[in-house]
């Protein structure tokens, strides 16, 4: 057996992953081509499911306690390329085709603002 990076190891069940009390696991929302961080949102083993079978990145909302699929009343789709489980299979790391700001700011990204010698400060202004 050869050790490689392309190795299917076993068929993926939402199930082994480890959600917290909530039934819930954070995915981080990544760029697939500039690799910049977009946002952190959460999801559920439904919502991977779907994620998984419609191609459209689909969270779940603590606030709504409802399916959110990222650009539904926005526009600002996510569209998956790849999701990848850490090794404590406690996160995941979804790589995105982002269509607009993936900020509900308006912001590229929810990561806009920097915390330099103690200040805050915004790196990115909405682009609407």
């Amino acid at each position: 057996m050869t050790d490689t990076a392309d190795e299917i190891t076993a068929r993926f069940d939402p199930e082994t992953l480890t959600f917290n009390e909530a039934g819930l696991v954070p995915a981080i929302a990544q760029d697939h081509k500039t690799s910049e961080v977009l946002m952190l949102a959460w999801m559920n083993a439904e919502s991977i499911a779907r994620t998984l079978e419609t191609g459209r990145v689909t969270y779940w909302s603590r606030s709504r306690q409802a399916f959110w699929i990222k650009g539904e009343t926005s526009g600002n789709v996510q569209e998956l390329v790849d999701l990848r489980i850490d090794c404590d299979r406690d996160c995941l790391l979804v790589l995105v085709r982002q269509t607009g700001p993936a900020c509900h700011t308006g912001r590229r990204s929810c990561f806009y603002t920097g915390v330099r010698e103690g200040r805050e400060h915004e790196l990115m202004t909405p682009l609407v």
